[in-house]
């Protein structure tokens, strides 16, 4: 195992730990929500989220420990994200993470509840946290960047700007605008919240603003690559359900070897922006390397 797979094993533990402290089994709890609640948020997925906003907290040599409920929260959004996405009104999947979607398992009405559950129960988190910070104005800072990337600005946005395209032939100008709020906002919102709760300085945040705007995009251009190449075994969803919905992606507009190059110009885009950093910023760079060669492999 690499330096670099240990270490994402060892924060994804430290992540699905803490989350499923946060959504104990409780006889007080309506427990069929609960369930539900549970059954998205600890189907596994790769965590990278919450990872990137401790990788970036360390960048910037900060404490890790305190970061932990920021993305924490941040899995909770992006979890809740994923259960409405999958409803009928929307995407209508039958299967994420290799396992039938949640509605598909508890029923619509009890799958919308389950997400906006765990939306709500993300900014609880949230506000708590930043209650008990020795650096409220961090924390406030920090908050106000994943809030912002969750909603109308951002991921929300992204979703309807990516519902009305459907069926229309796409540019790419339209793709751009739905991948970087759809998708970039809540990676960027990692990567900055981190860095702020980690107290980077303006340069540094600079810095490493770049990187998460190049990163989103990058990984929502794989997603739609995988979409198109990879069998259900890989992705844990139905293969080719992109171009069924006739989704607006960087495929469809450029064709898979444009797509790839694109990803990979992102790749050296995230490196670039963080050459000024130490060995502390390593995980970025790992990162970075995963989410494209994923799905362009040499």
């Amino acid at each position: 195992m690499s330096e670099f797979d240990a270490y994402i094993d060892a924060q994804r533990a430290r992540v699905e730990t803490a989350l499923a402290e946060y959504f104990p089994l409780e006889p007080a709890h309506p427990h069929r929500l609960t369930e539900s609640v549970r059954y998205s948020l600890l189907s596994g997925g790769k965590r990278i989220r919450p990872i990137l906003l401790l990788a970036a907290c360390e960048a910037v040599g900060g404490d890790t420990q305190g970061a932990l409920p920021y993305g924490c929260a941040l899995e909770m959004i992006h979890a809740y994200s994923l259960i409405h996405d999958d409803l009928p009104a929307m995407d209508d999947d039958a299967l994420r993470r290799g396992q039938p979607t949640n509605h598909i398992v508890f029923g619509e009405g009890l799958a919308i509840l389950a997400g906006d559950a765990l939306l709500t129960e993300a900014f609880d988190l949230l506000t708590r946290s930043a209650a008990a910070a020795p650096q409220p104005q961090r924390a406030l800072r920090a908050m106000h960047e994943i809030a912002t990337a969750a909603g109308a600005r951002g991921m929300i946005g992204g979703q309807a700007a990516d519902l009305a395209a459907e069926g229309r032939a796409p540019d790419l100008a339209t793709v751009e605008f739905i991948h970087v709020r759809k998708t970039g906002a809540l990676i960027l919102a990692a990567v900055r919240a981190g860095a702020l709760i980690g107290g980077a300085s303006a340069p540094a945040l600079r810095r490493l603003t770049r990187y998460g705007e190049c990163l989103g995009l990058a990984f929502q251009i794989a997603d739609d690559i995988l979409d198109a190449e990879a069998p259900t075994s890989v992705t844990g969803k139905e293969q080719g359900r992109d171009g069924v919905r006739h989704k607006a992606t960087f495929p469809a507009v450029l064709g898979l070897p444009a797509a790839k190059q694109r990803a990979r110009e992102l790749l050296e885009q995230c490196m670039e922006s963080l050459r000024r950093f130490d060995g502390a910023a390593d995980p970025l760079r790992g990162i970075a390397r995963y989410v494209v060669g994923r799905a362009c492999a040499p």
